[in-house]
């Protein structure tokens, strides 16, 4: 597993998904237009349990703030429940942000100072005949769990008339 490439990776996925939040309004975090499922305000979270989860894979606690797991975990492929209805159970955006980067800092930290060996460790879960060590189960969370989430993101954007989010990224 190369470390760089992973890292370099996640922290694409990481600023395109600040891109795509940095300017939706906080009335807006949880609309669902055209019965788009997957809000905002639940996205954030759900990357947010996911990162988490990431960390525990190299030794860190899982810690999500109190009543998270609720809102956001979902247990993997199969799993059939939908956002929470009552918006008003959502933290509200720069909370979620700030939890985000927070456990984004930690998962990088981790990552860095992770003896190599640990990435070719076994690792049992449901789609462990597609990636089963540990170091191609952080590469599913940081590169592909991610970036099909922020794809959500993107096409509620859309939805929503925002504009496009990856220009920015370009830009820089």
């Amino acid at each position: 597993m190369d470390k760089q490439t992973l890292l370099n990776g996640f922290r694409l996925n990481m600023d395109y998904t600040y891109a795509l939040i940095a300017d939706v309004k906080e009335a807006d975090m949880t609309k669902q237009p055209n019965g788009f499922i997957n809000h905002p305000a639940f996205t954030i979270g759900h990357l947010i349990t996911a990162t988490a989860l990431t960390g525990k894979l190299l030794g860190q606690d899982y810690e999500v703030p109190e009543g998270w797991d609720e809102l956001f975990l979902r247990r993997g492929p199969g799993d059939p429940r939908l956002p929470e209805k009552e918006t008003s159970k959502y933290p509200g955006k720069a909370e979620l942000i700030s939890v985000l980067k927070a456990k984004y800092e930690l998962v990088v930290k981790l990552i860095e100072n992770a003896d190599n060996a640990v990435f070719e460790e076994p690792y049992t879960w449901k789609l462990d005949k597609y990636m089963p060590t540990v170091g191609q189960l952080l590469y599913f969370q940081c590169m592909l769990h991610h970036s099909w989430h922020i794809g959500q993101l993107a096409e509620w954007r859309r939805m929503m008339g925002y504009d496009s989010a990856l220009k920015t990224l370009s830009d820089k």
